[in-house]
């Protein structure tokens, strides 16, 4: 055998053809440059340094410079870690390496360490070269006593030592650099991360409201938007809309708009579109009402209804910009939308605010209804989850103090409290204490607003679905102002609907004139309303949160 685990005349080892099989590395080349990765403009600068040593390497010999061995891009799912080590080799203009961490793991014994030497042989051979192994820690998670989840697993658990010994092969000399990538980094062997490893991380987080605005433009780019929408300010009102979303949520939601407008028969994408595709990727498709009662329909208004007037009345609440009672395909009997901010420091009042806003349904349908629903469980545990880290986590109790309690989980999979019963007795009465306060808040503030309540409810019982403009004339202008940014996308977006409305309208004029017809014969407006409708808002937290189908019998 070979010193890279292959038997003369096979190019596969493990399938015992001279065929190379998928879970084989094999070389490629990369044509992806930073150009097309869009955002992450800080990781980018920090991966600079191995495209410069892959491309200038006496540069770093001279200075007595050592080049790390290892890079591990960590972050959430979808955030492009692939994509940025496709264009590090692309921008390098070197061979280039992949394989899935749970490509090493078969059910023979030795494959896995097998294609661990296997890969690392091809790259020295090519080298200067990449090694990119995704999802790196379904092979590199921490080893206990008794091997992978107590059980033992001598065949991962050689392949970890393969690669931690393959890793240690080579010096900086060698002109091979290891990616990998991951969305667990608290779950990676120490061995692994240390120094002289992957001793370079590489955050890749999810994209802020400018960064997904240029993710935005990448995708929209092979979209044919209607007349009079420009990919700019769909990019900036889309992008305002949705925090929280990754680079891949993005590319589906241009495309589902896409496929969309084909549904439609239509020649281009239209606002519309946008609006339908965000709303399925966050809650399912729009069912129909029909089979709901007029009584449910009544509840269900109201319940909305609460949860839009006390946020409308908060000073800490994210803006108000559409309210629905449409039942969703996920279970969702209604939603109302906020345009949120990328923030990630909250006051004690903006999440108490926060707290109240959420259980605005509970108590509209218990003052105005005379009786209480299961349509705010959601609601319940959203408050409960913030209530606990309030007291547990973030110290804003007086009681508890100024600590940091979590859960601990013990090799063995047991969770453990590291408090005392006492203790513990004490964060449930302040839990309560805090959500009970902002119950009573909440009643006190919606008895003020009674007649809004009943206006706004009546209201979106006739119409199902409210915009900002009709929350404007039913509520008045909202007390504690709008945030930054708030007032400018509301112009923005009644701007592009008026220049979306005129190019249909120069369009239809004018193929009334070729045609010597009406002009209102050549299609329908998307005008008016629809225009307005905002996308949904991603962040769970910052969502109001809808009506939940409880299951009968539960």
């Amino acid at each position: 055998m070979s010193g890279s685990g292959r038997l003369p005349g096979l190019s596969c080892i493990f399938c015992m053809t001279p065929d190379v099989c998928d879970a084989c590395p094999s070389e490629t080349k990369s044509t992806t440059k930073f150009t097309d990765v869009a955002g992450l403009s800080q990781a980018k600068i920090e991966v600079t340094e191995f495209v410069d040593f892959l491309k200038n390497p006496k540069k770093y010999e001279h200075l007595g410079a050592k080049i790390p061995k290892g890079g591990l891009l960590v972050g959430p799912p979808g955030t492009g870690k692939t994509l940025l080590a496709k264009a590090i080799a692309g921008e390098a203009d070197r061979p280039f390496f992949a394989m899935s961490g749970s490509d090493f793991i078969e059910m023979f014994v030795g494959v896995g360490p097998s294609r661990v030497r296997d890969l690392f042989a091809q790259a020295r051979e090519k080298a200067p070269a990449i090694i990119w192994i995704d999802e790196i820690d379904a092979v590199g998670r921490k080893r206990n006593k008794g091997g992978w989840g107590g059980g033992g697993n001598d065949e991962r658990e050689s392949t970890l030592n393969q690669l931690l010994v393959e890793m240690d092969g080579f010096n900086h000399k060698t002109g091979v650099i290891v990616l990998a990538g991951t969305n667990r980094a608290d779950i990676l062997d120490n061995a692994l991360t240390r120094a002289g490893r992957f001793d370079r991380h590489i955050s890749i987080d999810i994209p802020d409201i400018k960064e997904r605005q240029e993710i935005f433009m990448v995708h929209l780019k092979p979209l044919k938007l209607t007349e009079g929408m420009s990919q700019e300010d769909v990019a900036r009102r889309l992008a305002a809309l949705t925090p929280g979303f990754s680079g891949a949520d993005i590319a589906n939601l241009c495309n589902e708009s896409a496929i969309l407008a084909a549904r439609r028969s239509s020649a281009t994408v239209e606002q519309e579109d946008f609006e339908t595709a965000t709303e399925r990727t966050l809650g399912g498709h729009a069912k129909s009402n029909a089979m709901m009662s007029l009584q449910q329909k009544r509840v269900i208004a109201k319940h909305e209804s609460g949860h839009a007037v006390t946020g409308w009345f908060l000073e800490n609440a994210d803006p108000l910009l559409k309210v629905s009672i449409v039942p969703r395909s996920n279970g969702a009997l209604g939603f109302a939308q906020y345009l949120p901010d990328d923030t990630q420091l909250h006051s004690k009042e903006s999440l108490l605010d926060r707290m109240a806003m959420t259980l605005g349904g509970r108590a509209a349908e218990e003052l105005f209804i005379g009786s209480i629903t299961t349509g705010a469980s959601d609601d319940l545990k959203k408050v409960t989850n913030i209530a606990y880290r309030m007291v547990t986590q973030l110290g804003m109790s007086e009681k508890v103090g100024l600590f940091n309690y979590h859960d601990n989980q013990s090799s063995e999979g047991n969770f453990t409290k590291p408090y005392s019963e006492e203790t513990a007795q004490t964060i449930d009465v302040e839990v309560k204490k805090i959500v009970d306060a902002q119950y009573d808040r909440v009643k006190t503030l919606l008895k003020e607003k009674e007649h809004l309540i009943h206006a706004l409810s009546d209201k979106l019982f006739e119409k199902e679905t409210l915009v900002y403009q009709d929350l404007v004339e039913v509520l008045g202008p909202r007390p504690g102002g709008l945030k930054a940014g708030y007032e400018e996308f509301i112009t923005a977006t009644s701007q592009a609907s008026e220049d979306i409305k005129k190019a249909k309208a120069s369009a239809e004029a004018a193929a009334a004139a070729s045609s010597g017809g009406d002009p209102g014969a050549s299609g329908g407006s998307s005008g008016g309303e629809k225009e307005l409708k905002p996308d949904l808002e991603k962040e769970v937290l910052k969502e109001d949160p809808p009506l939940s189908a409880t299951p009968s019998g539960a």
